[in-house]
């Protein structure tokens, strides 16, 4: 797998009355992903997107989508944004209690896997499984809402996770998600993530490509 940094724009953080023209924006910046997050209002306090929307994104998409599953029992819905036209779908390990199985559903729809940790779950819980999946998302929010501040001890989440993944020989992306700009990506590059989420900082920027750039280290 390659080892550059990629930079994954979170729609979350763009203006949805002009749907098509944030997601050409971000394309024509320079991103590398897409990153779409569902939230049900259950797992989550919130509610996004649904696949209506991803199918409408994928229509335009000329980079993969990162799908970020923020909802209860995600196996029930794999499929469906396997479908419409997820790259990597990652869910939460606090979401269910069978996640071997839903990396499996995931595999099988045809897209990589991803698991993800809250700030507060141990990476202790994620162990086990870092042998069968494609990434790891490390929060350095808690989910459900976009804009906010970024906790700073999660970073030690991200190096413990590339040592795991180091000492079982997978070679994993490690990824994070929450209040990512040019100054906490630098710290999060360092502790070893390579796909790094940015949304309100991307989408928020004058000069967006720059803003990429600045993400993702140069």
């Amino acid at each position: 797998m390659k080892s550059d940094i990629l930079v994954s724009a979170s729609l979350l953080g763009c203006d949805l009355s002009n749907l098509a023209d944030e997601v050409n924006r971000a394309q024509n910046a320079g991103t590398d992903w897409l990153h779409f997050d569902v939230m049900d209002g259950i797992f989550v306090p919130n509610i996004s997107f649904g696949q209506p929307i991803l199918q409408a994104v994928k229509k335009i998409a000329k980079v993969p989508i990162d799908t970020h599953l923020m909802i209860k029992d995600p196996i029930r819905y794999v499929e469906e944004f396997a479908k419409a036209g997820s790259h990597m779908i990652t869910f939460h390990v606090e979401a269910t209690h069978e996640p071997l199985m839903v990396i499996d559903r995931i595999h099988s729809c045809g897209a990589k896997a991803g698991i993800s940790v809250k700030p507060g779950t141990p990476v202790g819980m994620i162990k086990e499984l870092i042998p069968y999946v494609d990434m790891v998302l490390i929060m350095t929010v808690e989910p459900g809402f976009g804009g906010q501040g970024f906790i700073h001890e999660t970073l030690k989440k991200v190096s413990m996770t590339k040592a795991i993944a180091e000492e079982s020989g997978k070679k994993i992306r490690i990824e994070v998600d929450g209040g990512i700009n040019d100054k906490t990506a630098a710290e999060c590059r360092n502790a070893g993530a390579d796909v790094l989420v940015s949304g309100s900082y991307l989408f928020g920027a004058k000069d967006m490509a720059q803003a990429v750039r600045s993400v993702r280290g140069h």
